[in-house]
Parts: structure tokens; C-alpha cells; sequence
């Protein structure tokens, strides 16, 4: 049965997820690249193609030197197929984890036009972009994701660890309680009794957070709530509007059918709201109507300025330069809010941690102090 499997792939061998995890090996299918080795493989294929090298031996080469073992397995698989006659789009499009749509699509244009030196260097400098936003917003969120799992594990440790052993001596004092000690001793309290409530509940809600997010009406609260969220919401709206725009504009400049490329931009837009409103600016344009009026319908997706400069561009005939100004101009403003973020979360938080812990501190403390200013009278 093996040998039969081996010979219905082509002769080419696939590792199965049970064999990679009982083996160790990594297989196509497993594969995991991040998007800077994608970036440093696109630009080396690019380099090579330009100097004369053949598309087969370029990609032996890069295949034969390749570290990440699951990239090397998909590279192999692709000089596989592209020696046996396969177009390169086509050798990638079998491998959706690694190679999205806009990267098949973007080289099977170059294959057409004779240009696929010149697309893959767009594909590069698109990727290099797209990895610059993700690195600034990982940046925004760096923070205070750090900062309120600190928080948390501080709060924690204060009600099932120290505030429990300050209850034993409060009640050897025999003092009366301030208000917000008493409400203290009672959540920890409560913590410790029913640890085995809170903990699997705590659990159980972020998973079914998870498996609902991952639904169709989740997906869209969800999605909903990052673009209306306070504080980040405008922010992940400039990383859409930014996305959108320059996806569309490296898509269309290689030669990608306007249709074909907004679906694309669609399907890569990250978000369920501008993907329902770019598939209806798709209709609008394969009904022959303009592609700004249904995005002008929804100015608090798309602003005014954005609408407008694709309405000039689709009448002027330069969508593409103005498509890539409108990104230009966003991505400086990402940035732009990202060092705003930083420098105003920055003292919230710390306010936040000093008020919260610094109150559960003198809470426990209060007690003491007063018991020690009735024995000095």
C-alpha cells in the first residue's frame, strides 16, 4: 500500500503528520515559514532569475541550501513538479500555507508577461512592507498584553498566597476590620475554597472564546470590536485601509485582472467587514460601475480622502500610483500611532498596577498600622 501511495504522488514520497511526529521529519504539508525567510527566498529567486540562471537550477539551488526543514520539503516538492513540466504557479498553489493567493497569482501574471524578475522583486518589497506593519503592531500590543498578564499574576499570587496567611493574624489581633480588608479576606477566601469553580471556569471561558471567535456571527463581533475598540480600533483601521490599498496596488501593476485582484484583496483582507464591502465593490465593478461608490458608502471603513483618490485614479487612469499613495500615507500613520500608543499606554498602566496592587497592599497593612497607633495611645 505504501509503494502504491508513493507511486500515485509521482514517485515523490509524503510524510504524513503521524510519520513527522514519530520520525521527527517535517513534511510539506507540516510546513511552517515565517515571513522573513519567504521575503529572503523571494529575493534570491529574483536576484538569480535576473543573472541568467534557469528557473529549475535556481530553485534546486535555493532548495538544496535551505535551512527551515519544512520550507526545504515544499521547495523540493515544487523543483518536483516544475521539472516534470508544471508551471511555477501552479508547483505553488499545491502549497496554500507557504504560498498565499496573492503570491500565486502575482507569479502566474509574471508568467504570462515574461516578467517574473520584476514581479518577484514587487512580491519581496510587498512582503517587506506587509512585515514592517505586523512589527508595529506586535509593538502597540506588546505592552500591555505583558503588563495585564503581570498584573494578574501579582493579584493572584496576593489572594491565594499572602492575604490567607494575614487572615490568621488578624484573627489572633481580635481587631475590628476596615471595610476594604474584610472584602479582601473574603475573595481570597472564596479563591481558596473554590479554587476548583474559578480556575476550569477561567479555562473553559477562553476556549469557547476561542471556538466561538472562530463561528461565522463571532468572526463578525469579533472583527467588529477591533475596529471599534477604543484606542486601538483607529489603529488596526489604518493597518486595513494600508493592507487594502497596497494589495491591490501590487496585484493590479503585475498585470492581475481588476476582478481577480479585488477578489484577492478580499480574501487577504484579515477582517470579514472590508471583505464583505470589497466583494461589493468586485460586483459593482464587473457591472460596469465604479469601484470608489460602494466604498464611499461606508465612510467609517473607508474615509473620504481614501474613496476620493481611487475615484481620481479610476478616471485619470493611475489607480495604481494613487492606490500606493494612499498606503504610504497610512503606514506613516501606523507608525505615527504606534509611538502615540506607546508613549500613552506606557503611564496608564503603571498608574493602573500602582492603584491596584498599591490598594490590595495597604488594604492588608491598614490593620497593622492602626492596631499599632491604638497601643502608642
Amino acid at each position: 500500500m505504501a509503494d502504491e501511495a508513493v507511486a500515485a504522488s509521482g514517485g515523490k514520497k509524503q510524510v504524513s503528520g503521524l510519520e513527522a511526529f514519530l520520525t521527527g521529519k517535517v513534511g510539506a504539508a507540516q510546513a511552517k515559514v515565517k515571513l522573513n525567510e519567504l521575503v529572503i527566498f523571494t529575493r534570491q529567486l529574483a536576484t538569480m532569475i535576473s543573472a541568467g540562471i534557469p528557473l529549475l537550477e535556481c530553485l534546486e539551488i535555493l532548495a538544496e541550501q535551505m535551512e527551515n526543514p519544512g520550507f526545504k520539503a515544499v521547495l523540493e516538492e515544487v523543483v518536483y513538479d516544475v521539472r516534470g513540466g508544471t508551471d511555477l504557479s501552479t508547483a505553488m498553489q499545491k502549497h496554500p500555507r507557504v504560498f498565499e493567493d496573492i503570491y500565486v497569482n502575482m507569479i502566474r501574471a509574471g508568467e504570462v508577461s515574461g516578467q517574473i524578475d520584476e514581479i518577484l522583486i514587487r512580491l519581496a518589497e510587498y512582503q517587506e512592507a506587509t512585515a514592517k506593519l505586523r512589527a508595529q503592531i506586535v509593538s502597540a500590543m506588546t505592552y500591555p498584553v505583558i503588563s495585564i498578564a503581570l498584573i494578574l499574576c501579582i493579584v493572584l499570587f496576593l489572594l491565594l498566597v499572602i492575604i490567607p496567611k494575614f487572615k490568621e493574624i488578624f484573627e489572633n489581633m481580635g481587631v475590628t476590620l476596615p471595610w476594604i480588608t474584610q472584602f479582601l479576606l473574603n475573595v481570597a477566601d472564596w479563591m481558596t475554597t473554590y479554587w476548583y469553580i474559578w480556575a476550569p471556569g477561567s479555562i473553559g471561558f477562553v476556549v469557547l472564546t476561542r471556538v466561538y471567535s472562530k463561528t461565522s456571527m463571532g468572526r463578525r463581533q469579533f472583527h467588529w470590536l477591533a475596529l471599534n475598540i477604543p484606542i486601538f480600533g483607529p489603529l488596526f483601521k489604518k493597518v486595513a485601509i494600508s493592507r487594502f490599498a497596497r494589495t491591490f496596488a501590487t496585484l493590479i501593476s503585475s498585470g492581475v485582472p481588476i476582478l481577480g485582484a479585488l477578489e484577492i484583496v478580499a480574501s487577504t483582507s484579515g477582517n470579514v467587514h472590508i471583505e464583505e464591502l470589497v466583494s461589493e465593490a468586485s460586483e459593482s465593478v464587473r457591472q460596469g460601475e465604479t469601484l470608489a461608490s460602494p466604498l464611499a458608502a461606508k465612510p467609517k471603513l473607508f474615509p473620504p480622502m481614501v474613496t476620493r483618490m481611487i475615484a481620481i485614479g479610476e478616471k485619470s487612469g493611475a489607480l495604481e500610483a494613487l492606490l500606493l499613495k494612499i498606503s504610504e500615507f497610512y503606514d506613516q500613520q501606523v507608525e505615527t500611532s504606534v509611538e502615540q500608543l506607546t508613549s500613552l499606554i506606557e503611564p496608564i498602566m503603571i498608574c493602573f498596577m500602582g492603584v491596584l496592587v498599591g490598594g490590595m497592599v495597604l488594604a492588608i497593612f491598614l490593620p497593622i498600622f492602626e492596631m499599632q497607633k491604638a497601643l502608642q495611645q
